[in-house]
């Protein structure tokens, strides 16, 4: 059951679990934070907990947050939250040993962005309990939550997840019902495209950050791809595509410039080798910098919400 102060578990590999263990904090959950490394995770989440002075209306509760290192945390918990790497091998075994600890009552919600959600159900005690959940860094400021599930699910345990999600997390979820997520095969379709056009030498990488910046990115905090298209004209859209749509990529494999960057190891700014190359002052400084920029646009998107209701009420509002 998910409700007012629940019992969430949050464990996995990635940065991102500090965020979503602040968002989950923030929101009035009680949290358990499984990790290897106490005081880097405190350092993290107290910084992102910090930023919510500048959100007045926020909830601040950080007396709930508990942290542990061990597999052994009891088994009285609503909810558990995985994060790990897209490895198949792995979330099966963190999801069974979850299975085991935990009580029968706890949802399990795992992040898949390349596997389809029956396939980590598979041979599982409660498949009808473990579900689809991806989240965005920073996962404590953004809005985005995307849900998972399949005829296997319990939806009614989705709907409240997506419900409490809405009114302590801060989030504008959304539910997808056909087993596999939106936002990878989203994401996916723009960068194979982009890299098309560098490998190709149409662009540099600087020139394809400028044009999704400077286009796509001044729109897309107002309204998604279909609103935005028809507020500039709909039609207009179609007959660019009907000849465009030929010239897209449809390559199937990485390009010969990303897979040396992944040869070396490259992991952007934590290792200072990405597309672009850093130092140890620029990571701090663009770092700094997007901490900032994410209370800042949270603040602006919270302006123009995405709701029909409240959308109507702001249209009628501005005139």
């Amino acid at each position: 059951m998910i409700y007012t102060n629940s019992e969430i578990l949050v464990l996995g590999n990635e940065r991102l679990k500090y965020g979503v263990s602040a968002c989950l904090t923030q929101g009035g959950d009680s949290v358990t934070l499984i990790t290897d490394d106490e005081g880097l995770a405190k350092n993290a989440i107290s910084k992102y907990l910090s930023g919510y002075s500048e959100l007045p209306k926020q909830k601040l509760n950080i007396t709930s947050f508990k942290i542990d290192n061990q597999w052994d945390f009891g088994s009285n918990f609503d909810l558990a939250i995985v994060i790990t790497n897209e490895s198949l091998p792995e979330k099966r075994l963190i999801i069974e040993k979850l299975e085991k600890n935990l009580s029968s009552r706890c949802i399990i919600a795992i992040n898949t962005e390349i596997f389809p959600l029956s396939v980590l159900q598979n041979g599982c005690l409660h498949p009808d309990r473990i579900i689809g959940l991806n989240w965005v860094e920073p996962a404590h400021t953004t809005f985005f939550l995307e849900l998972i599930c399949n005829e296997l699910s319990d939806q009614e345990l989705v709907e409240k997840i997506k419900h409490h999600a809405v009114k302590f997390w801060g989030k504008d979820p959304y539910i997808i019902n056909t087993d596999m997520g939106i936002r990878a095969k989203l994401i996916s379709g723009m960068v194979r495209e982009a890299f098309y056009l560098v490998q190709n030498r149409y662009a540099s990488i600087e020139d394809i950050d400028r044009a999704c910046r400077n286009d796509a990115g001044y729109y897309l905090p107002f309204a998604g791809n279909f609103r935005y298209m028809d507020l500039m004209g709909t039609y207009a859209y179609g007959l660019v595509m009907k000849d465009l749509n030929k010239e897209l990529s449809t390559e199937s494999i990485i390009p010969e410039f990303f897979k040396k960057i992944m040869e070396e190891g490259g992991k952007g700014m934590e290792n200072k080798n990405g597309f672009y190359q850093y130092n140890e002052e620029e990571v701090k400084k663009w770092n700094k910098l997007f901490n900032s920029f994410s209370y800042k646009i949270k603040r602006i998107i919270e302006k123009y919400p995405f709701n029909y209701k409240v959308e109507k009420e702001l249209i009628t509002n501005e005139k």
